[in-house]
């Protein structure tokens, strides 16, 4: 797995992943990012044009987004009090850059 460049945002309580995403093979990019995060999958959804997974790290819930006419990927939580699981992932993640 290799990023391009990730980005936390706390207004929105989400970190952003910039990589080489095939839609059609999504999982290809997000199970090594599971595993590489230590995360859980819990759930896995997808549509015509979006992927989104729930993942568990350490008890807090993470969503797990894609969608392919943004080309968008990004990792979100839905408390303010979960956003340091963000900055903390963030920090494990400089490492596939």
């Amino acid at each position: 797995m290799k990023l391009q460049a990730i980005h936390l945002d706390k207004n929105a309580l989400s970190l952003s992943l910039s990589a080489d995403i095939d839609f059609d093979h999504f999982e290809a990019f997000a199970e090594p990012l599971a595993k590489a995060l230590d995360c859980r999958v819990r759930e896995r959804q997808w549509g015509a044009d979006r992927h989104q997974w729930l993942l568990e790290f350490e008890g807090c819930q993470l969503w797990l987004n894609f969608e392919f006419y943004g080309n968008i990927c990004w990792l979100s939580v839905e408390r303010e009090a979960d956003f340091e699981v963000l900055e903390y992932l963030a920090t494990l993640l400089k490492s596939y850059l």
